[in-house]
């Protein structure tokens, strides 16, 4: 989980307009902050925490932080009393879940739960499968410790093409929010990385959807690598609000083990 938002505080400044095709940038700058990925994934965190709604707690983040760079599509359902899901198939299933992998203990639960998830706004297949394939590769990641584990898996579970190397994919993507158009993506970004922050720096090398894919991708290195520099921490922690921070700190303290 804290992979993950550090991952999305990194990518912040460098997609869209700002994207980039090089690991070779600073990690940090004044301009960095949380997005709708942060806020998410600590509203994830919480729901599991203190047995909540996934819809109630969704539409309360949002209205605590709504200035959070949120999709169009989650933003109108947010403000409308409806809480029926909009059928879409965008990464932002995927980049929500990762907290879900470490609070349970069985692959199967983690699968279901994923789906929960997703499906109060993300009931399309693929928005589904999205999640379900990020929250099973951050489990198996702190389960296995075995990328070849992880790879076959998502290769035989969910149907991504994770063959493709970051030098293949990096001249010719661009910005893509879908799932099917990200996440293995990110994970590859992971498969390739030797440490937590190469795992970030793949991610965002791509040009894409940077705060998404680094977001996912740091969710899987920190569950696989178990370590993240105290550098990095401590810079990515300062641009939290005190309660997501409290969040955090009780999710962590409770879900995660370190070595």
């Amino acid at each position: 989980m804290l992979g993950a938002i550090i991952g999305d505080i990194i990518g912040s400044v460098y997609e869209g307009f700002s994207a980039i095709k090089t690991k070779d940038f600073p990690l940090f700058c004044e301009r960095c902050h949380f997005t709708d990925d942060t806020v998410l994934t600590i509203a994830v965190a919480d729901t599991i925490l203190h047995n909540r709604d996934y819809v109630e707690r969704f539409k309360w983040y949002y209205s605590r932080y709504p200035k959070a760079a949120y999709g169009k599509r989650f933003k109108s359902w947010a403000l409308l009393p409806s809480s029926q899901p909009y059928y879409s198939f965008g990464n932002g299933s995927a980049m929500r879940v990762s907290p879900i992998a470490f609070a349970f203990n069985d692959l199967e639960t983690v699968l279901n739960e994923a789906k929960r998830s997703a499906e109060v706004t993300h009931n399309h297949p693929e928005g589904i499968k999205g999640a379900q394939a990020v929250a099973s590769a951050v489990f198996l990641a702190r389960t296995t410790q075995d990328k070849t584990v992880i790879k076959s898996y998502i290769q035989r579970n969910f149907g991504y093409n994770l063959e493709e190397t970051l030098d293949e994919i990096r001249p010719n993507y661009h910005f893509n929010s879908s799932c099917q158009g990200s996440v293995p993506q990110a994970i590859i970004a992971f498969l390739e990385s030797t440490d937590f922050e190469d795992a970030i720096r793949n991610a965002i090398s791509i040009g894409g959807d940077s705060d998404t894919i680094a977001c996912i991708a740091g969710g899987i290195a920190d569950a696989f690598y178990r370590k993240i520099p105290n550098k990095i921490v401590q810079q990515a922690l300062v641009c939290l609000s005190e309660p997501q921070y409290l969040i955090l700190e009780e999710f962590m303290s409770k879900f995660v083990k370190r070595d």
